[in-house]
């Protein structure tokens, strides 16, 4: 058997077309953009033709994007340069975040709270993919509020309402940023939804460079900055611009946007083909959110009967490369507040996630099925045994 890799969810290898985007930028073509000889008006140039391509490939303005270090950097810049734009009369605004969000909106928003800078609402999703909304209208009637609501959760997979959610805060006068790190060349993704005032992405989930993201901040949509010490990126995200960085993640969101369509259908045939094989093969297996839309490339199962942290030891023992959730969170001995969330804090099933790629065949998943049935069979009867 060969390894197998089913964590794309976690992080994707460059792309050759990728690479070879890069390689000037690294190398001959090293100028500072905000120089204004020769090599610096060359890095410059190419600067903002990524920002051209970038901004093509999610339907917006090339002025309206940022270019950043991450998606955990885009998410806070976002969410706290949002907050802290409306408090700077003295308002202290209301942040509504789902129940399910990455850990970079999550204990942005928990920290911000407990520095009294904001007030925290917390919408439930249920594991039919549908989201609470009436805390959300409720903050919305009684002052400005930024609703941060990922797009794509990156630990199931489950489609949150977007377009009803950007409605609804577009009527009320709101701002919506979205975390869009798993939605983008997964799902059709635009910036042109209404309501989306705010809207992260990252190169290192599409076959691009790590260290490398964007925020798409809407003309008239006023943030703070976070950092400070230059004029870069609308004195908004300062420092020198990483200009061979951004010329990679361009590439790759172009790329990946343009091949959405074509990858989701096949990596949804052989999503439900893995999950299939899995139920017929385990017992005591759930889908996790098997019920609500999701992201043809993730497929998050809950199993009874074993410990989390051993079977996914085990599963990479037999060369099956998976996780338990975010690889963010990975080394924490704590459970996952997203499962806490859907299913209750009292749910004891293990959760394994595995994440589809380009690469990724259906003899990968026949494997993977098989291996899983075998390790957990294991396991149960070593904790039998026991």
């Amino acid at each position: 058997m060969h390894p197998v890799y089913l964590d794309h969810a976690a992080t994707t290898p460059m792309r050759s077309e990728v690479k070879e985007a890069m390689a000037p930028f690294l190398s001959e073509t090293f100028g500072n953009p905000s120089s204004l000889h020769r090599w610096g008006r060359k890095a410059s140039a190419a600067l903002e033709r990524a920002r051209d391509l970038a901004a093509e490939a999610l339907e917006a303005d090339p002025g309206e994007i940022l270019f950043t270090r991450g998606g955990t950097e885009s998410d806070n810049l976002g969410v706290l340069g949002r907050c802290r734009a409306i408090s700077q009369d003295g308002t202290v605004p209301t942040l509504a975040i789902s129940s399910v969000e990455h850990h970079a909106v999550f204990d942005t928003a928990r920290g911000a709270e407990s520095r009294g800078e904001l007030r925290l609402v917390t919408l439930p999703v249920h594991t039919d993919g549908t989201v609470d909304l009436a805390p959300l209208e409720t903050a919305l009637r009684n002052g400005p509020t930024v609703v941060s609501v990922m797009w794509v959760n990156n630990e199931t997979g489950m489609v949150l309402p977007i377009p009803e959610i950007g409605r609804l805060v577009e009527a009320h006068g709101g701002t919506l940023h979205t975390d869009a790190v798993q939605a983008v060349g997964k799902i059709p993704v635009s910036a042109q939804l209404p309501g989306i005032g705010l809207l992260t992405a990252t190169g290192h989930k599409i076959y691009g460079p790590r260290g490398t993201g964007l925020l798409f901040v809407r003309d008239a949509t006023e943030i703070a900055p976070l950092l400070y010490g230059g004029g870069q990126e609308r004195a908004l995200r300062p420092g020198t611009e990483d200009v061979a960085g951004a010329v990679g993640f361009a590439a790759a969101l172009r790329l990946a946007v343009d091949e959405q369509a074509d990858e989701a259908m096949r990596l949804s045939v052989l999503r439900d083909a893995f999950e299939g094989r899995v139920l017929a093969e385990i017992t005591d297996v759930r889908i996790n959110v098997g019920g609500a839309p999701r992201s043809p490339s993730i497929s998050s199962l809950g199993i009874g009967g074993v410990d989390g942290q051993l079977l996914l030891n085990a599963l990479d023992m037999e060369g099956i490369a998976t996780s338990g959730g975010s690889a963010c969170a990975s080394g924490s001995t704590a459970g996952s507040h997203v499962i806490s969330a859907l299913f209750g804090s009292a749910d004891t099933m293990a959760t394994v996630r595995f994440s589809l790629g380009r690469h990724t065949t259906e003899s990968d998943l026949v494997q993977a099925a098989a291996v899983l049935a075998q390790v957990v069979g294991r396991l149960r009867a070593m904790e039998k045994a026991s």
